[in-house]
């Protein structure tokens, strides 16, 4: 899929030169190109809803230009617009492409730890309202800080779960934004190494 969404975009540019160069009227070639700009778009708007939005508006926003200098009869304008969205398009796949892999590793990395991290707090917090000896600096108040941080990290590992089980690895890798962080302080201040 991937491979298709990269020639397709060309492959419509190429057909707006054509069109463009044909004789077939400066109406007729523009209208040509906003189509195929069009198509372009279309061939890559999911992936590119889902990792480039601001990109992808973008090139809608370039592809409206188009159609509103064709409805004033400016063909040139509008032919400059089309082939603004086409070449918007082209980077679209490419663009969310490497968006995609991005958060893909991000959230590789993450479920890799982060799962490890949370059973080693939770172990270390039983053991510690069960009697164990606490850390030095720590008490009962600084403990039951440290439970509701590790519930409050426990749900954000829940909801970013479930994100990224619908496949928006995005959100996903927001909802753990700064969770490693916290994470790192709150193993430090229950003495896990």
């Amino acid at each position: 899929m991937a491979r298709k969404s990269k020639w397709i975009p060309c492959v419509l540019l190429g057909m707006i030169l054509l069109a463009a160069g044909c004789g077939t009227g400066q109406k007729d070639a523009t209208e040509a190109a906003i189509n195929a700009a069009q198509a372009a778009i279309d061939a890559v708007q999911s992936e590119a809803a889902k990792y480039v939005p601001d990109q992808l508006q973008a090139a809608q926003n370039s592809l409206q230009q188009a159609k509103d200098a064709l409805a004033k009869s400016d063909y040139r304008a509008a032919l400059s617009s089309a082939k603004d969205a086409a070449t918007k398009a082209r980077e679209l796949a490419t663009a969310a492409a490497t968006k995609r892999d991005e958060w893909t590793k991000e959230w590789t990395d993450m479920s890799a730890t982060m799962p490890k991290s949370l059973d080693q707090i939770k172990a270390r917090l039983k053991a510690y309202s069960h009697g164990a000896r606490l850390p030095a600096g720590m008490d009962k108040t600084a403990l039951d800080e440290a439970q509701t941080q590790y519930d409050h990290l426990k749900q954000n590992w829940a909801d970013a779960s479930a994100a990224a089980s619908q496949g928006h690895l995005g959100d996903a890798v927001n909802k753990l934004t700064g969770a490693q962080d916290a994470i790192a302080k709150l193993k430090e201040m229950l003495g896990i190494k």
